[in-house]
């Protein structure tokens, strides 16, 4: 393809690109398989392998070196979809060639393999609960109609009980007594599981309940396990119907002035408080590449991630310094805590089984973005093959972030000098920093509201919090995976563990260190494919390294440290669990292994827990942990770099009925 055919060769699909595939695949199927009708769920594209769009972009492989001479580059992408009366997924590529795309590679699934959850599969389980007569004849039992039924589709997290070929989601069930009213606060007590395929609901589960006794609370049955398909799930649970809480918990101003006791007033002692530029923003934007104070990146969205920085670079006083090659959150899990089944199904893969970028919806100026914005949009396949547009899913700004140095001279006639900080912020539902210093931060913030089910009058609870009356909240985690596929200085790079310890073999009053208070910052190179543990007690840390750029002062290295202290967490969960089996890239907290590329694609290694998530239940062959099985060399290699990091949430009354933005990163 010409290089003027198109602005940069990361650039997502276009609307117009999406629906061109589309187009060609059907055709393709209509041509050469006998399926009859397909529903999509992916089409992105496919980025050429590395190197070709370093040389396109005039990137050197090495410091001092010049890039390599570019090469001719196909547009390429691929397809995700289902047969859409049979089931059974396929993924196609898909080459623009002359103008024309043409399907390059055509591959039936696995059965056990799914793309993830559409968000047009989720309103669908909707419909098909609400339209089903069992779930209204339940409902009707504890005071519900038909048409005040209302639910959230899940992925079915791990059910053995169903056949990995099923493509199966389980509904959580809520009454809605008007149009925008808050439905989690009528949460009801059983849970239907829906074939997407056949569109109907195949099962309805009953969790069992805890009563209180003298030495604390039993559960109303005395197995925590799954009850098999034939038996009745009600009578095996053991208790007693219970109807779902009817007090209006709203957050919608408008509504909460109508439902709240003694009415509801907004704040109105807060000023006004501007955000403005009146000589414009600082950055410049060229398609989807930004430039701000020396930094240069690509920005794009995936329908997957939500959001891909790639081509990082930095202009060190002339010299183009390349970074990182790609920079994005490819996996998040939120397992939640509660052994009585079915609620261990709860541990959702946001993008894995969902997808993060089609979760996503647009993001307004002064809400979540405030001051001088640059949008970017983002589109995605819906089933039929057409293209989703988000307008404004990506927002671009500058923020003061408060002092980024001060030093004061205390003597006589002294001079101090303070200098405030700009950081450019990249935002999609997370923030990525970065600062005129060099460094980079990575932000996420939590808010929403929690995933809730009902409780008895009194019932206790001990594997969540009550948050309102007959409301329970399950404690939950929330763990994040940041893939980072470095160049610092070029594709030879290598990462060093460090740790801070005490002065070996030199105890207090030693001839080496007689006070004591010796310390030391010992590096490990890891110089095979592995996964790393952060330790406290060591203040752990690592850096990813060129050893072919030296410092001009220390001699070592240069690099770019990572630092996790505020946000590493263990996962809470059994080693072998359900959840823990299916997301074992969570094992550690770092991980390094040795880049894979395709011959005529880029990474073949992006998915800590496996390309295809839903209905998994080991840990994928194509996951990281089977990755660094290889135990490659990662010395001054092209590597990758798997950055995990979390918290758990113990939610609390003031987390309901919505909580607010809490950073913990």
């Amino acid at each position: 393809m010409s290089k003027a055919a198109f602005k940069h060769p990361l650039d997502p699909l276009t609307a117009e690109e999406i629906v061109a595939v589309t187009s060609e695949v059907r055709k393709y199927v209509a041509a050469k398989t006998d399926i009859k009708a397909v529903r999509f769920f992916s089409s992105s594209l496919l980025p050429p392998p590395k190197r070709v769009v370093l040389a396109y972009l005039g990137i050197p492989l090495e410091p001092g070196a010049k890039p390599e001479e570019p090469t001719p580059i196909v547009r390429r992408a691929e397809a995700d979809f289902l047969d859409a009366v049979r089931g059974g997924g396929y993924n196609a590529t898909v080459a623009l060639k002359d103008g024309k795309w043409e399907v390059e590679d055509f591959v039936e699934l696995d059965k056990a393999l799914h793309p993830f959850i559409s968000p047009e599969e989720l309103m669908e389980c909707e419909f098909i609960v609400k339209a089903d007569p069992k779930v209204q004849e339940l409902a009707k039992a504890v005071g519900i109609e038909p048409d005040q039924i209302a639910c959230d589709g899940w992925s079915i997290g791990y059910d053995a009980r169903f056949p990995q070929s099923q493509r199966v989601q389980q509904a959580f069930v809520y009454a809605r007594f008007s149009e925008h009213e808050n439905l989690y606060a009528h949460p009801l007590d059983f849970i239907p599981i829906v074939d997407s395929t056949q569109q109907k609901v195949i099962h309805i589960d009953f969790p069992p309940h805890y009563k209180k006794t003298e030495n604390g609370h039993k559960l109303s049955t005395d197995f925590v396990g799954a009850p098999s398909l034939e038996q009745d799930a009600l009578a095996v649970s053991n208790r007693d119907r219970i109807p779902p809480p009817l007090r209006r918990w709203d957050f919608l101003p408008d509504l909460m002035e109508k439902s709240e006791e003694g009415g509801y007033k907004q704040r109105t002692d807060l000023k006004p408080l501007h955000v403005v530029q009146p000589e414009g923003v600082s950055f410049k934007m060229n398609g989807h590449v930004l430039e701000w104070q020396n930094w240069s990146m690509h920005i794009a969205f995936t329908p997957r991630e939500g959001i891909a920085l790639s081509t990082i670079t930095y202009n060190d006083n002339g010299e183009i310094r390349p970074l990182f090659y790609r920079l994005s959150l490819a996996e998040m899990v939120v397992p939640y805590g509660a052994p009585e089944f079915p609620h261990p199904r709860k541990f959702a893969f946001d993008s894995g089984e969902y997808g993060m970028g089609t979760m996503a919806n647009e993001l307004s100026l002064g809400c979540d973005c405030l001051g001088q914005i640059h949008y970017l949009p983002g589109a995605y396949v819906t089933h039929s093959g057409d293209a989703f547009v988000i307008k404004n899913v990506i927002c671009i700004h500058e923020e003061d972030a408060g002092v980024l140095w001060k030093h004061s001279d205390y003597r006589t006639g002294g001079r101090g000098h303070t200098v405030r900080r700009r950081r450019l912020v990249v935002k999609y539902v997370w923030n990525y920093h970065f600062y005129q210093d060099g460094h980079v931060e990575f932000e996420v913030r939590l808010t929403g509201i929690l995933q809730v089910y009902v409780s008895g009058d009194n019932e206790p609870n001990p594997f969540g919090a009550t948050v309102a009356p007959n409301i329970n909240a399950h404690y939950h985690q929330h763990m994040f995976c940041l893939r980072v596929d470095p160049m610092i200085d070029g594709l030879k790079n290598t990462v060093i563990e460090s740790d801070v310890i005490p002065l070996p073999d030199a105890p207090t009053g030693s001839a080496s260190n007689y006070a004591g208070n010796a310390f030391i910052s010992q590096d490990t190179v890891i110089e095979k494919e592995t996964g790393r543990q952060y330790d406290f007690t060591k203040e752990r840390r690592w850096r990813i390294v060129n050893s072919g750029r030296k410092h001009y002062a220390s001699g070592k290295a240069g690099g770019f440290a990572i630092g996790v202290k505020g946000a590493a967490a263990p996962m809470m969960v059994r080693e072998d669990s359900w959840a823990a089996k299916r997301s074992t890239f969570l094992s550690n907290t770092l991980w390094v292994c040795k880049e894979v590329e395709g011959t005529k694609s880029g990474s073949q290694r992006i998915w800590p827990s496996g390309k295809y998530v839903p209905m998994t239940r080991e840990e994928p062959k194509d996951s990281i942990g089977k990755w660094v099985e290889g135990k490659e060399n990662v010395v001054d290699e092209d590597l990758l770099v798997y950055i995990n990091f979390g918290t758990t949430h113990i939610p609390r009354p003031e987390d309901w009925p919505v909580y607010a933005f809490r950073p913990f990163l």
